[in-house]
């Protein structure tokens, strides 16, 4: 289950109040930040190839101004400036308003992916390029394939399923998806949230592995542990041989006792 969004720059609400129709897209941080810190790193994070390309995801246009994909709750899809950034960075964009947030749903024996909007629509392309976001589930025009740029590392061209690029206009002010080759006009970037990304994933699992206290190792096996033994079963914990390491150490510290 994808956890709520929560976005730099939103302030915490000192009372409560109606929400008026226009605050219907804005995101309560205050209740949002307890859901975050009890669910891990929410971070944004640059995608890099096409197998990171998971859950809340941001598609940051080539547009004159930083701007992203986005979607009314009509099912309307539009260009929406992007405020959060590192020094006007692109590369940095996170989302601000949950408008700008699409969840990235790998299909099962392919290379495509779905993007659900905050209404629970899915991002559709028809035949002559024109986006919207107004249907409940997936078919082959909901499906897009995301083809890691050569060029520019950290980049990709979205394809439709005819074989189409998602581009900006030439204006930089709209978004459509019958560009017949790949240009600077159709290179995006994917910004995704840190605990998607499966590098990133695995590394938090690594490390949380490697957390372990001298005092637990030393309850499992019922003796005092020298540094050496600890760093040994440390180490087991990361490769997978814990339990046989526990064993090893076990019998080692009873030929010690008799010795």
């Amino acid at each position: 289950m994808v956890k709520p969004l929560a976005f730099k720059g939103d302030k915490k609400t000192k009372k409560r109040k109606a929400p008026s129709a226009d605050d219907n897209h804005l995101i309560d941080k205050s209740a949002q930040d307890r859901a975050l810190e009890a669910q891990g790193d929410d971070s944004w994070v640059t995608a890099d190839t096409s197998g990171d390309v998971n859950g809340p995801v941001v598609i940051v246009l080539p547009s004159t101004k930083p701007a992203c994909v986005a979607c009314d709750a009509g099912g309307k899809v539009f260009l929406s400036e992007l405020e959060n950034m590192v020094e006007e960075d692109p590369a940095t964009a996170e989302p601000h308003d949950v408008r700008q947030v699409w969840i990235a749903t790998k299909i099962a024996g392919t290379d495509k992916v779905g993007f659900k909007g905050h209404h629970k629509r899915y991002l559709s392309c028809d035949s002559i390029g024109m986006f919207s976001a107004r249907t409940e589930a997936m078919s082959p025009e909901e499906t897009f394939a995301c083809i890691a740029s050569t060029d520019t590392p950290g980049t990709f061209n979205i394809q439709t399923q005819r074989d189409k690029f998602i581009t900006v206009t030439e204006d930089g002010m709209d978004i459509r998806g019958d560009a017949d080759a790949i240009t600077f006009n159709t290179t995006v970037r994917i910004r995704m949230q840190a605990r998607f990304k499966p590098k990133l994933k695995a590394s938090k699992e690594l490390k949380a592995k490697e957390k372990v206290s001298k005092k637990e190792l030393e309850e499992v096996v019922g003796r005092r542990l020298d540094d050496d033994e600890v760093q040994k079963l440390k180490k087991a914990r990361v490769q997978g041989d814990y339990h046989e390491a526990i064993l090893d150490v076990r019998v080692k510290g009873k030929h010690d006792k008799y010795s």
